[in-house]
């Protein structure tokens, strides 16, 4: 039985397939690629309208034993080193099932946990409202973040036309943030978009192992 690692690639439009292609020839078995947009803080595009960025958001199971070197490959071909050019994060798998290559997997709880640097904050709310998200958490020291497209499936956001439900559009928001940044952030996104109140949208966090690519103030 082998442990996995998650490892997210966040690139440029068009650099995706790239991303997995390298991965590949490092030994991971296949990947999905999302459509997104992310987030950059610039005057000059602010004036323009322009700073809004596409992003593809690529996702790929990997085996441990080959995560940190598959990350650091993409890290190195990619110029994440380069600022805007993309970043690339890991976290372990608790559980995972859905491929060829592995059966189903609990971590095992006498497993020491890994301390973390970073973590990945995703809030899920209504189409419209990523840019609030994105503001209030840029307002508790963020620098940004990177938007997805989705659509929800819960039981009271249904709408009907022509007597047919229609699920709503959603968007996802994901914030790579350092630790000691993590509850001012968080806190900041439950408050200002009121998280907490019934059919406002949720929150949650996963910590990073490994990451490429983030830059500090």
């Amino acid at each position: 039985m082998f442990d996995f690692d998650l490892i997210c690639c966040i690139t440029n439009r068009g650099h995706g397939s790239r991303a997995l292609k390298i991965a590949k020839h490092h030994g991971v078995k296949g990947g999905t690629i999302f459509l997104g947009s992310g987030t950059v803080k610039n005057r000059l595009l602010d004036l323009l309208d322009l700073n809004d960025i596409r992003k593809e958001i690529v996702i790929m199971a990997v085996e441990r034993t080959i995560a940190h070197k598959t990350l650091h490959c993409l890290s190195k071909m990619m110029a994440f080193h380069k600022p805007h050019h993309g970043i690339a994060f890991s976290f372990s798998l608790n559980n995972f099932i859905g491929t060829r290559h592995c059966e189903y997997f609990d971590i095992d709880e006498n497993k020491a946990v890994k301390e973390t640097m970073y973590q990945a904050i995703f809030t899920v709310v209504d189409k419209g409202l990523a840019e609030e998200v994105i503001e209030a958490a840029n307002g508790a020291g963020a620098r940004g973040g990177t938007i997805i497209n989705a659509r929800g499936s819960g039981i009271h956001d249904h709408s009907v036309l022509f007597s047919m439900p229609i699920e709503p559009e959603k968007e996802i928001v994901m914030i790579l943030a350092p630790d000691e940044r993590v509850k001012a952030i968080t806190t900041a996104i439950r408050e200002g978009l009121l998280i907490d109140e019934p059919g406002h949208g949720m929150l949650f966090t996963v910590g990073i192992d490994e990451a490429v690519g983030l830059y500090q103030e």
